[in-house]
C-alpha cells in the first residue's frame, strides 16, 4: 500500500490537543456558539484551554466506566462539543461512533443496534423530543451532556473526576466510526483505523500550509463527519487559530469573519452557495481568503467564481477535492479568478502522485467516455476496513485494494477525472444531470438549489429552489433550458424543505419520493 510503504504510526485523538498546546499553547478557538458540555468555558478558548476539556471529559467518561475497546456512541445536540467528546473517548482507548444530529430517533436506534449495546451520550432535548424510549433497552447506559433525566447518569455529576493517564491504542485498531450520508438508504457504519486515518493527512495537510500560521482557518463541516477530524487537526498542529462554525447562516457568518478575517476556508459546497450574498455584504467578510477549500459534493462553478469575486487577496484559489467518507481525498484540483466561471464543473482533478489512483470500469466492455461513464474505482490507503455489522456491504465494493464509489465517469486525455453522476442518479437519455444543474446555476443567477430527479416514467424533473423564495420567473426559465435536454415543467420547493443529509447533501431519491407522494397524495 502507498503510505504503508513510508511508515504510519497512526493517528491519536485522544492527545491530539495535547500535542497542538504544546506547539503552541496561546492559539485561540474560537466559535460561534456555546458548548452544551461546558457553557462556562465561552466561545473564546486556547489550545491550553481545550486540551483541558478533553482530559477533564475523559475522566468523567471514565468515572462512568467506560474502558478501552468499548464503543460509545455520541448523538447529541449539534455543537463542537461532539468533536471534543470524540477525542475524550479515544483518550481512554475507547471508540466513538459519532450520529449526526438530523437524524430521525428510528434511523438512530437501528444504527445503535448494529453497534451492540453501546454506551451513548446525548442530551436531554433528544431523549425528550427525538428517541424513542427503547434506546434505553439497547445500550449499556446513557449519559447525558446537558440537561437531566431519570434514567441517564448527567456528565455534568462527574466533574472533579480522577484524571486519567491516556490510553494508547495499536494503529491497526478501530479509532473512529462515521456514518455514510444516507443518500440512498439507513446510513452505512464506516470504521476507521488509527492508521487509515493518519494516510489521509498528506493530501489534506498541504491546503492548510499555504496560508501563513497567523491566519485564522475557518471549518463550518459537520462534527460528525470524518473530514472534521482531519481538516480540524491539521490546523492546530500546523499553528493556525482555528474558527469552528456551526451555523452557517450569512449574517452569523459576517459578524464572525469581521472579527477574525480567516484566510482559509473549509466548508461544505451549499455551504459556499448559501455564502454567495456575502460577496456583496459591505463587511467584506471574505476578502482576507486566499483559499477556499471543499472536500465534499460537487461544486458549481458559480459559486467558485463568486467566492474568489469576494477575495481581495492576490491570487486566490478555490480548492476542490473528490473523495468519499470511506476513502478521504482521492483527486483534487484548483480553481483562479481566470478560471472559475467558465470553468467545467464535472471536472475534479486527478489523484495525488504516490498516494491515490484512479480506475475506470467500462459498462459495456468499451473504453468509458461521456456518453458511455464507466464506474469509478479508486485505490488509498485511507480506505475504511468495514461497514460495522454489514461487512458484506463493505465487500461488494471492495476489489482487493480498488473501492467502488458509485459514481460514473470517465477520464480526458489528460487524465483528469469527470464526475458525472452518482450510479442510483443516473437517467436515461442525460450524459451528466449535474452538468445541466451547472449550466441553470450559470444561467440563473437567482437560484439557489436545483435538483433534477425522474419521475415515474424515468423523465427528468427539475426541483428549483430561488433566492427568499420568490417565485421562478417561467421566461427567464424558458430562456435557461434552451438546447438543454428535455425535462419536465419546473417544481419549485423551499430550500429548507429539501431532504439533506448531514454535510448538507441534497438525498435526491427521498426528492423523487417525496414528489410522487406529493402528486399522488400518498
Amino acid at each position: 500500500m502507498f503510505l504503508q510503504r513510508i511508515g504510519n504510526k497512526g493517528i491519536r485523538l485522544g492527545t491530539l490537543f495535547d500535542r497542538a498546546a504544546a506547539r503552541h499553547p496561546a492559539n485561540p478557538v474560537i466559535l460561534d456558539h456555546e458548548l452544551d458540555v461546558a457553557p462556562e468555558r465561552g466561545r473564546h478558548m486556547t489550545l491550553t484551554d481545550v486540551a483541558d476539556l478533553v482530559d477533564d471529559l475523559a475522566s468523567r467518561l471514565w468515572a462512568a466506566n467506560v474502558r478501552p475497546g468499548e464503543r460509545v456512541v455520541v448523538h447529541k445536540t449539534n455543537g463542537f462539543d461532539i468533536t471534543l467528546l470524540a477525542c475524550s473517548i479515544a483518550r481512554i482507548g475507547a471508540v466513538p461512533v459519532l450520529l449526526s444530529p438530523k437524524l430521525d430517533g428510528a434511523t438512530v436506534c437501528e444504527l445503535v443496534r448494529r453497534v451492540d449495546r453501546p454506551h451513548l451520550v446525548t442530551d436531554q432535548d433528544k431523549l425528550d423530543h427525538h428517541l424513542p424510549a427503547e434506546v434505553f433497552g439497547l445500550t449499556r447506559q446513557v449519559l447525558l451532556a446537558s440537561g437531566s433525566h431519570e434514567e441517564a447518569v448527567k456528565l455534568a455529576s462527574l466533574a472533579g473526576s480522577t484524571r486519567v493517564t491516556p490510553v494508547t491504542m495499536p494503529p491497526d485498531h478501530p479509532t473512529l466510526v462515521t456514518h455514510t450520508s444516507g443518500t440512498t438508504g439507513t446510513p452505512k457504519l464506516a470504521v476507521h483505523t488509527g492508521r487509515t486515518f493518519q494516510a489521509r493527512y498528506r493530501p489534506q495537510g498541504t491546503v492548510a500550509s499555504l496560508v501563513r500560521r497567523s491566519e485564522p482557518v475557518a471549518i463550518h463541516v459537520s462534527f460528525v463527519h470524518s473530514r472534521m477530524f482531519t481538516a480540524m487537526p491539521i490546523t492546530i498542529l500546523q499553528g493556525h487559530p482555528v474558527i469552528i462554525l456551526r451555523d452557517d447562516d450569512p449574517e452569523v457568518v459576517a459578524e464572525v469573519f469581521q472579527q477574525a478575517p480567516p484566510g482559509l476556508i473549509e466548508a461544505h459546497p451549499n455551504t459556499f452557495l448559501r455564502w454567495e450574498v456575502l460577496v456583496d455584504d459591505p463587511r467584506r467578510p471574505l476578502a482576507n481568503v486566499k483559499y477556499f477549500s471543499s472536500t465534499f459534493d460537487a461544486i458549481h462553478p458559480r459559486t467558485v467564481h463568486l467566492m474568489l469575486t469576494a477575495s481581495r487577496r492576490e491570487a486566490p484559489k478555490f480548492v476542490q477535492m473528490y473523495g468519499q467518507s470511506e476513502v478521504g481525498p482521492i483527486a483534487g484540483r484548483t480553481y483562479s479568478k481566470k478560471r472559475g466561471a467558465d470553468a467545467d464543473g464535472r471536472c475534479v482533478g486527478s489523484p495525488f502522485p504516490g498516494m491515490t489512483g484512479i480506475r475506470l470500469v467500462s459498462r459495456d466492455g468499451k473504453r468509458p467516455t461521456k456518453s458511455s461513464p464507466g464506474y469509478i474505482e479508486v485505490r488509498s490507503d485511507g480506505r475504511i476496513v468495514t461497514y460495522l455489522g454489514e461487512h458484506e456491504r463493505w465487500e461488494k465494493q471492495a476489489d482487493g485494494e480498488w473501492w467502488r464509489m458509485g459514481d460514473l465517469g470517465y477520464r480526458t486525455k489528460w487524465g483528469c477525472l469527470h464526475l458525472l453522476d452518482r450510479e442510483v442518479d443516473k437517467i436515461q437519455g442525460i450524459d451528466s444531470t449535474l452538468e445541466i444543474e451547472d449550466t441553470l446555476f450559470a444561467r440563473m443567477p437567482e437560484l439557489v438549489e436545483v435538483i433534477i430527479v425522474p419521475d415515474d416514467d424515468g423523465k427528468p424533473v427539475p426541483v428549483v429552489c430561488t433566492r427568499d423564495d420568490k417565485p421562478l420567473d417561467l421566461a427567464a426559465w424558458k430562456s435557461a433550458v434552451a438546447g438543454l435536454s428535455a425535462m419536465a415543467e419546473p417544481v419549485q420547493w423551499k430550500l429548507d424543505d429539501l431532504p439533506q443529509t448531514a454535510t448538507t447533501k441534497i438525498k435526491r431519491l427521498e426528492l423523487a419520493r417525496l414528489l410522487k407522494a406529493e402528486r399522488t397524495g400518498e
